[in-house]
């Protein structure tokens, strides 16, 4: 799995982390579990614009979902997924089909040597950072588009001899629907939207433990490509290194590797009108000249290297954290992971990578666990951006900032804080995502090349079970975006939700909720609404 919050060092230290017992301890066996509900939902919400009195919105909604989760020796699946049609009663509103879903398993198909796993992803992502921010998505909403991705792979693991041997690959596809951003700030111009793409990573490393050695050491290689289908698009790298770790003592290690890495991304000239301006399709996005020459925007080679501890004072304690040379400069990246309890994890990282948003989603969707809570809105129904779990916290909000259809290098940081006690159940996702966009200059999307977009977002989630008929869930969430475009303002929005429910009869329940939710843009235009829902679920 190669996570943008762990790629660098998966990426290349697959062999690393099992030697001198630094590893995090093997899984025990698990009991055989299986729990699959299957649900229907019937509401009724309410929303109201509160900076204009006579705008109110009122819809029924119906879905159908299920919830399922299986852990057996061999095996571990979670799927979470829910379908719902939205029956406007305005006429100047149309109805809506949302999906989203959240599913990741894992299987071993020759236990201690060959697995595969796969997830899947449905869910909304903002279009532009500098439109519209809305986080209560109904209505007529600008700037929002459904998003699907979704990868398989196998990944082996074993020892030849005094041996460690590991491989993986994985291929993945992501779908972006819409490219709507509705209304921009004055004088701004559309970007290009991601369309879909095809992704493959693969990577394979010999390592040997200390022993005949003092130090641990391993060799390996990798190589990542996607395809993107706007402006055909493509990201392709490659790379091979050595490490080595050498403990310090039974806790602490030093650790460093050196390599060759080279990456290249190219793309095709957009079809030109007789004035020479691009021509955009019906989809509103730009037609791609399939006759053009490929057009570099990123192409680095060279010698790549870092050094850093890793560090381990007991079996709920790690740290990794290293600096070096990549990309054409200095990196920073590392993970700490604190779980001092069943209860309660802690867990940081931070990256620096170079990929698409295909690829960036489906590596945040491999670093998922196959053991989470999904955090909804209970208003829409739609993901929050985050899951939790016991062992930590996932959130997508760095990839799902904008759905541009540039490639980009990501850096940042992300932290999850999740506690589970005596009904309590508490999960925290903060971070800081920035991105640095490359493009041809020669290319019709050249006005981005170069550009960097930042993101800064909480949310927090609380829930607690009252008794054993009734439970209560809050949610608060929290965005500052900066596109980088000149003239274009920021844009905060902020939300916070509460749900109250109740068991009425076996297998049925009854819901209410409340909600605020506002974005702002200087200058430009801001919202504040206020919702209300009511509901039943009955769960088979």
């Amino acid at each position: 799995m190669t996570s943008p919050t762990t790629v660098s060092i998966l990426k290349y230290g697959a062999a690393i982390l099992p030697l001198f017992g630094l590893a995090a301890p093997a899984v025990e066996a698990r009991e055989r579990k299986a729990e699959v509900t299957p649900y229907i939902e019937i509401q009724q919400i309410l929303v109201a614009d509160l900076k204009d009195g006579n705008d109110v919105l009122t819809y029924t909604s119906v879905a159908a979902g299920i919830d399922s989760s299986i852990s057996t020796r061999n095996a571990e699946a979670q799927v979470n997924v829910r379908y719902e049609r939205r029956f406007s009663y305005q006429d100047n509103v149309g109805d809506d089909d949302i999906v989203t879903g959240l599913a990741r398993g894992a299987i071993q198909v020759v236990p201690n040597l060959l697995s595969l796993e796969a997830g899947a992803l449905a869910t909304r992502s903002r279009v532009d950072l500098r439109g519209d921010a809305p986080s209560n998505t109904v209505g007529n909403i600008d700037n929002v588009t459904q998003v699907y991705s979704v990868y398989a792979g196998p990944n082996l693991s074993t020892r030849v001899g005094g041996l460690d041997v590991n491989a993986n690959y994985r291929v993945g596809y992501t779908k972006v629907e819409s490219e709507d951003t509705g209304i921009l700030p004055p004088g701004q111009l559309p970007i290009d939207v991601f369309d879909d793409s095809i992704s493959h990573s693969a990577s394979a490393s010999v390592g040997q433990q200390p022993g005949d050695l003092p130090f641990g050491w391993s060799v390996g290689g990798g190589w990542e490509r996607e395809d993107a289908s706007q402006l055909d698009q493509r990201y392709e790298g490659k790379y091979v290194r050595a490490d080595v770790t050498v403990p310090v003592s039974t806790t602490l290690a030093v650790v460093g590797g050196v390599g060759y890495e080279d990456i290249e991304i190219s793309e095709r000239d957009a079809v030109r009108d007789i004035n020479g301006d691009p021509v955009i399709d019906n989809d509103g996005r730009l037609v791609t000249d399939k006759t053009s020459p490929r057009l570099l925007s990123y192409d680095q080679d060279g010698i790549i290297w870092d050094a850093g501890v890793l560090w381990r004072p007991s079996r709920r304690t790690s740290l990794e954290a290293r600096v070096g040379q990549r990309y054409g400069s200095e990196t920073y990246f590392g993970t700490f992971a604190y779980q001092p309890n069943q209860n309660t994890a802690l867990n940081i990282s931070v990256y620096d990578t170079v990929s698409g948003f295909g690829n960036l989603l489906n590596d945040n969707l491999a670093n998922l666990s196959t053991s989470f809570t999904s955090s909804r809105n209970p208003l829409s129904g739609e993901l929050n951006g985050c899951a939790f779990g016991q062992g930590g916290g996932l959130c997508f909000n760095d990839v799902l900032q904008s759905a541009s259809s540039s490639a980009f290098r990501a850096r940042g940081v992300n932290g999850q804080y999740t506690y589970n006690h005596r009904g309590w159940e508490a999960g925290l996702g903060v971070g800081y995502a920035r991105r640095r966009f490359f493009a041809s200059q020669l290319g019709a999307v050249s006005a981005v090349d170069g550009l960097v977009d930042e993101n800064y977002y909480a949310n927090l989630s609380l829930g607690r079970e009252l008794d054993a008929y009734s439970r209560i869930d809050t949610n608060l969430y929290a965005n500052l975006l900066d596109s980088g475009f000149a003239g274009a303002p920021n844009v905060l929005g902020i939300g916070a939700n509460a749900a109250y429910y109740r068991k009425i009869l076996p297998g049925l329940q009854g819901t209410a909720a409340v909600g605020l939710d506002s974005y702002e843009q200087a200058g430009f235009d801001s919202e504040l609404t206020a919702s209300a829902l009511l509901g039943l679920r009955y769960d088979f």
